[in-house]
């Protein structure tokens, strides 16, 4: 078995353990909604960034029907972006919440650049790590401030 087989089994089992271990029941709604527009974003996103041949995923697990990271794109990132909105700390300081932007961003950066360099999951082909931290900003900015207009009632 291929190690990017191991690390997909690892990283989906470590997505499940954080939405059980971070997801209260009382906001299983607002990870809900957030997850559902996450995938809006990061879907079409993700294609165009394979298609246009951005970034390249040589193992992946459905290779004829996309060029994109399905697991990433459909299950990991909005897993992690339901997270990040059901525990955003809305009564904080801007700077208390831009570090936590800060912290969400630069730890997937890091996990990619990893995968980037050591595996074969991810290949920048016209791209790199702060194309990839801003768009993770950009993304999670997004569906927070959408979750929190939507469900403001």
């Amino acid at each position: 078995m291929k190690v990017e087989y191991i690390i997909y089994a690892f990283e989906s089992i470590l997505i499940v353990f954080l939405l059980f271990r971070f997801i209260p029941k009382d906001k299983i709604r607002v990870a809900h909604v957030t997850y559902l527009f996450k995938l809006l974003l990061s879907w079409p996103l993700g294609l165009a960034v394979a298609d246009y041949r951005l970034i390249e995923y040589p193992i992946r697990p459905f290779k004829y029907a996309t060029k994109s990271a399905f697991l990433f794109e459909f299950f990991f990132y909005p897993s992690i972006c339901a997270v990040f909105v059901v525990n955003y700390p809305e009564k904080k300081s801007n700077f208390h919440k831009f570090m936590y932007y800060f912290y969400y961003c630069t730890t997937l950066t890091i996990i990619e650049v990893i995968e980037e360099r050591y595996t074969d999951v991810i290949k920048y082909i016209h791209w790199n790590w702060l194309f990839s931290w801003l768009s993770f900003f950009i993304t999670f900015y997004i569906s927070q401030k959408y979750s929190k207009w939507l469900l403001k009632n």
